[in-house]
């Protein structure tokens, strides 16, 4: 109960479950974002900047099968069989992965245990035997997912769609790596590009739990802190979202549809407010489509930050009729933009927001995942932040920023190529009115 009243107080406008709590410090050339809680588990993201940038088209998935390959395969003192079972006694998990524009290494423990877990976590970082059976293993995994996600329909949706929209730049690069590029791999390719990945100018580190200051310092300054300064990060080359449509056929039960529109980047001022208004098109797109029209099971719209350079709006829809699923989802764009969200959509809108982001950010491990994210797109302070700017936004401000962007769409189809035409694939008409003269209907 005190935890649900603590929440409310958060909403509707009470001390913010996460204010003041967040630091920033330098140790010896480091970044290290702490974020103390009374959390019993503690997180640790090691995170590596530049993702697609670090990496050529023949290296695609080489950066987290290096790491994995580093972090489980043992060190110079504690053998691969070793660590796993000491690793498994402590309850701590080490684990690796790879986003566009930034990797990471992460360590989550038991906080009574977080002395010794750090100790195995730097080690394997600093230290890492690179065993010929761990490579092979994890790029057996990473081979066996990339082909999972290509015969899988929407996710291939989403890789069509990339392609199309950064072809010829570093996010046109898949991180996670492709069957082609990933088998033919090696292990001396892996210890190669690790040794020369890890820089004190590409990482940051953040870390959540009830954990001290002085002794995360202290701690980073004895194990991380002996890194070279490394090559400084180089941001992937970002693309410019255009008017486009891509038609792909495969005969499938229903058909596939994603657009990517223009949107501002996060850690702008409009970042936060437009994420906000794509949840307000998220629920008119699930009111229209599925539940007045049952156009589909599962319509969406948001901000996908995946592409940090180049952030988008998202429009989604899995449909048997396309041709009038489009219409409808173009349609209410272009209500919004003639007449506004209605203030009363708004304002119940951030009590829900706000409830499912603290709610979905309790865990130590979602926290920092969050905070990274934040940190690579630019500020980690949005974090801490979220509540003060959801809380204060006003109709007109959300109304400016929707107006403002999604101005131009590039569609991206997968399905029956009978069911529909380019023509198909409007895009949204320009904002009718100055935000400061938006029509506001009567609820």
């Amino acid at each position: 109960m005190k935890r649900i009243i603590y929440i409310i107080l958060c909403v509707c406008g009470g001390t913010p479950l996460f204010a003041q709590t967040t630091k920033e410090l330098q140790v010896d050339g480091i970044k290290v974002i702490f974020k103390k809680t009374e959390k019993s588990v503690a997180t640790v993201n090691l995170c590596i900047r530049g993702g697609a940038a670090n990496i050529t088209e023949a290296q695609q998935g080489l950066e987290p099968l290096a790491l994995r390959t580093a972090l489980n395969g043992g060190t110079a003192s504690v053998n691969k069989d070793a660590l796993s079972a000491e690793l498994e006694k402590l309850g701590t998990e080490f684990s690796a992965g790879a986003k566009n524009d930034f990797t990471f290494m992460t360590m989550t423990c038991l906080r009574d245990n977080w002395d010794r877990s750090w100790a195995l976590f730097s080690d394997a970082v600093l230290h890492p035997v690179m065993d010929e059976g761990e490579f092979k293993l994890e790029r057996d995994r990473m081979v066996s997912g990339a082909k999972q996600l290509e015969a899988d329909p929407d996710q291939f949706l989403r890789i069509l769609a990339a392609q199309q929209l950064f072809a010829g730049t570093d996010y046109a690069k898949r991180v996670n790596g492709v069957p082609e590029t990933l088998e033919k791999l090696t292990l001396a390719d892996a210890k190669d590009f690790y040794k020369k990945l890890l820089g004190k100018q590409r990482i940051y580190l953040v870390v959540v739990g009830n954990l001290d200051e002085k002794d995360i310092a202290a701690k980073v300054k004895n194990t991380l802190a002996a890194l070279p300064s490394g090559e400084a990060p180089r941001k992937p080359t970002a693309a410019a979202i255009k008017p486009g449509v891509n038609i792909s056929d495969r005969q499938l039960a229903t058909n596939y549809i994603i657009g990517f529109g223009n949107a501002p980047k996060y850690y702008s001022p409009d970042g936060p407010l437009f994420q906000f208004a794509m949840s307000i098109l998220y629920d008119r797109y699930f009111v229209e489509l599925r539940t007045k029209r049952s156009l589909s099971y599962a319509p969406a719209a948001g901000y996908n930050n995946a592409f940090i350079e180049t952030p988008a709006a998202q429009l989604y829809i899995t449909t048997v009729d396309p041709k009038q699923s489009l219409e409808v989802m173009t349609a209410i764009i272009n209500d919004v933009k003639e007449n506004g969200f209605k203030p009363k959509e708004i304002e119940n809108k951030k009590k829900s927001y706000l409830t499912n982001y603290y709610m979905t950010n309790q865990s130590s491990g979602a926290q920092a995942n969050v905070m990274s994210t934040c940190e690579a797109s630019g500020n980690w302070r949005i974090f801490d932040e979220i509540n003060t700017r959801i809380g204060q936004v006003k109709t007109e401000d959300v109304n400016r920023v929707f107006g403002n962007y999604l101005n131009e769409v590039q569609w991206t189809y997968l399905g029956n190529k009978d069911k529909v035409a380019e023509s198909d694939f409007k895009q949204p008409a320009p904002a009718k009115l100055p935000a400061s003269n938006v029509k506001k209907p009567k609820d």
